[in-house]
């Protein structure tokens, strides 16, 4: 808000001045005066509320330390001997209000075109939050970078705008490198007054790691102590996800090959688009069946400074994960021809960090649909509403960064996101790879789906059982 009363101030000076005709030198004295004084970006838009209390360093001095091969952090990120006395859920909590009711010029940057909040900018926001968090369990000494963003889904959409409260803290740490920490986003009430199960717009979680500043490589953090039967179930919880994490790299189809019921399926669509182009076979490909390579959509863009991260010369996750989301949405609108409505972002994973002056590529695509072509029984699924139909398009956004002299290639990230769109809307695939992006998007939603309902359930359990009062989250 300060920024922009000293925009307004800037610009109702330099009117008044012009007005008066003043000589342009003095004109230009307090132009440079005022514009002099114009408080200092913060990583493309993120709250101010959620940059933390360490010194920043002017982009041009991390750029002279990266050429002469040293580090660009400040002294608090250099490795030293750390305290890993274990600590409690209580020591990292943190929230923050975003008045967004109370500051229209704010609400610039969160509002989208249609009057409803920018979830783009939300995602970018808690990814600074899970930063301000993880430092108060970590302690200085370490470098902490985002690894995964756990599912994310609109528990209570908002039907106004209002202050927002933002809240979180570590909910597992085992003692190693990784730690958990839940987010979530809520109508913002008063300070010590815990939210409402209505109140609660997201819940999410982020995963972080824990690295030495100078040689890159794990370290351990202090572990994660639970002082009630509430925080037990939380950790437990975390314990459990991260062990189900780790199966289910097992079972990636980077390692192993589709089950049974899932080859079947790929035989059945195969057979599917062949039908479709026999000239002694009546049946022709429907107009709302879309050949996958159709759906893609593409994006490079140069990372400039200001989207840096505090570690100086990486790019911030949080930009990063806005990106992909609006690029996800944005293809999911294209596909359909209709407005996007966002149901759930599925687990990302961070797989490589994105360098200033590198060159960001993204591509999405729209990976499945539901209903699907064909069932895994090879029959066609019936639309519950002919009248109003509904169909969920799960995008995959894929991203990859090169240097600008266009060298080799990284992946950065595979990134998952779910919308519905009142259209009836079938994808197909045709090439292997595209079958394998079909299977693994098919998984996702079949999974997003169980957990949803099993979250259904332990919700009401937990309104049964739990006093109203109890926050769970702080």
């Amino acid at each position: 808000m300060s920024r922009n009363r000293d925009a307004r101030s800037t610009a109702a000076s330099l009117h008044r001045l012009a007005t008066q005709r003043l000589p342009c030198t003095e004109l230009t004295r307090c132009a440079r005066k005022c514009f002099h004084t114009t408080t200092l970006a913060r990583t493309d838009g993120v709250f101010r509320g959620l940059t933390d209390t360490r010194l920043p360093t002017p982009w041009i001095e991390a750029f002279r330390l990266q050429q002469q091969g040293k580090a660009s952090g400040s002294h608090e990120d250099s490795p030293k001997e750390r305290d890993l006395t274990p600590k409690k859920m209580s020591d990292s909590y943190h929230r923050v209000v975003l008045p967004l009711g109370q500051d229209p010029w704010l609400s610039d940057t969160y509002i989208n075109s249609s009057g409803h909040i920018r979830l783009g900018t939300l995602f970018m926001d808690l990814d600074a939050l899970s930063g301000i968090i993880v430092y108060k369990h970590t302690g200085p000494g370490v470098t902490t970078v985002t690894a995964a963003l756990d599912r994310i889904t609109i528990a209570h959409p908002l039907t106004e705008i209002c202050d927002l409260e933002y809240s979180g803290q570590v909910t597992y740490a085992s003692g190693r490198s990784s730690v958990e920490i839940t987010c979530k986003v809520a109508k913002a009430r008063a300070e010590g007054e815990p939210s409402k199960a209505e109140d609660v717009l997201l819940t999410c979680t982020f995963t972080m790691v824990a690295l030495n500043p100078e040689t890159r490589r794990p370290v351990n953090i202090p572990k994660l102590i639970y002082t009630t039967p509430e925080e037990e179930k939380i950790f437990k919880t975390g314990e459990a996800k991260s062990l189900s994490t780790k199966e289910a790299s097992k079972a990636s189809l980077l390692q192993t090959e589709p089950n049974d019921p899932e080859s079947a399926l790929i035989h059945r669509i195969w057979l599917r688009q062949l039908a479709y182009h026999d000239p002694n076979n009546s049946l022709r490909q429907p107009k709302n069946v879309v050949s996958m390579a159709k759906t893609q959509l593409s994006t490079a863009a140069i990372m400039q400074p200001q989207y840096r991260n505090r570690h100086q010369t990486m790019i911030f996750g949080g930009f990063h994960l806005k990106q992909t989301f609006e690029l996800a949405f944005c293809c999911a609108a294209s596909f359909a021809h209709a407005r996007p409505t966002f149901i759930s972002a599925d687990p990302c994973t961070f797989r490589n960090s994105v360098p200033v002056g590198s060159v960001l590529y993204l591509t999405a695509t729209v990976a499945y649909t539901d209903p699907p072509l064909l069932e895994e029984d090879g029959t066609e699924p019936s639309d519950s509403d002919t009248d109003k139909p509904m169909t969920r398009v799960h995008i995959r956004v894929d991203s990859k960064v090169r240097d600008v002299e266009h060298g080799v290639a990284r992946s950065t990230g595979q990134f998952n996101y779910t919308f519905s769109v009142p259209k009836d809307l079938k994808v197909l695939p045709h090439t292997y790879e595209e079958y394998m992006i079909y299977i693994d998007a098919k998984r996702r939603v079949t999974l997003g789906d169980t957990q949803r309902k099993q979250e259904a359930i332990a919700l009401v359990d937990e309104r049964h059982d739990l006093p109203k009062d109890v926050n769970l989250i702080g």
